[in-house]
């Protein structure tokens, strides 16, 4: 995809808040191209920006999606007060609207979180409102992370939610990905009946990439975002 397949989320913070866009000067993931996306925080202002697939059937998907990306909290001004997170069925155009998120949370280390809300809230601590799972494993700032979220829509209307890693070490970017289970992140069943996540599934909507900040010269990094929809 290129840079005219996203569109920005509504309500988001501004480019004197958060610069953003692409850069070859920050170190790839193993196997990377050339560039890749990044976020720079410019105040202590807090918020969140937001990408979303603007193509035709995904903006809205009419059921799940399964998206998969590189991101890495990036060394900056501390090790708190931000979250790089992927996201699906997002329910609107405003970053105000929940969706599913998976991102690395606000915790120093940090984990592999999924989470249903706000996307504005991003991804705060590994135990914060909304957070469905989290990794048992932890990990430091600078270290890329090879993610993907399954939300596939069941006929009865559950959303079956799964979480995988590959390794970059192992498998980098040049080679197909090996996607494991993370630990700590079984399967998750967000059921038709609202009891598993105290709200009812969301079973279609926008996907993208997003960075939530509340502090100055944070910064967050993608690459190799890819995104299907489910088409059955």
């Amino acid at each position: 995809m290129g840079s005219a397949d996203w569109t920005f989320l509504n309500d988001g913070l501004d480019i004197a808040s958060v610069d953003r866009g692409v850069t070859a000067g920050i170190a790839r993931p193993p196997g990377g191209g050339a560039f890749l996306y990044g976020f720079n925080s410019l105040v202590a202002a807090k918020g969140a920006v937001a990408l979303f697939v603007n193509l035709q059937h995904f903006a809205p998907m009419a059921k799940g999606a399964t998206i998969r990306g590189c991101i890495q909290r990036g060394p900056g001004g501390g090790p708190t007060g931000f979250s790089p997170f992927l996201f699906v069925c997002g329910q609107g155009t405003s970053v105000n609207d929940n969706a599913y998120l998976l991102g690395l949370s606000d915790d120093d280390p940090h984990r592999i979180v999924l989470r249903k809300g706000s996307i504005v809230a991003g991804v705060p601590e590994s135990d914060g409102p909304g957070v469905l799972l989290r990794s048992s494993e932890s990990f430091t700032q600078g270290t890329w992370l090879h993610l993907r979220l399954d939300a596939v829509v069941n006929p009865n209307g559950d959303v079956v939610l799964t979480v995988m890693r590959n390794d970059l070490d192992a498998n980098p970017l040049v080679v197909p990905p090996q996607w494991q289970p993370v630990a700590g992140m079984p399967v998750f069943i967000d059921d038709q009946l609202g009891i598993n996540s105290g709200s009812q599934p969301l079973t279609s909507g926008r996907g993208g990439f997003g960075f939530a900040v509340a502090d100055v010269t944070r910064r967050g990094f993608f690459d190799h975002l890819q995104i299907y929809r489910q088409f059955q």
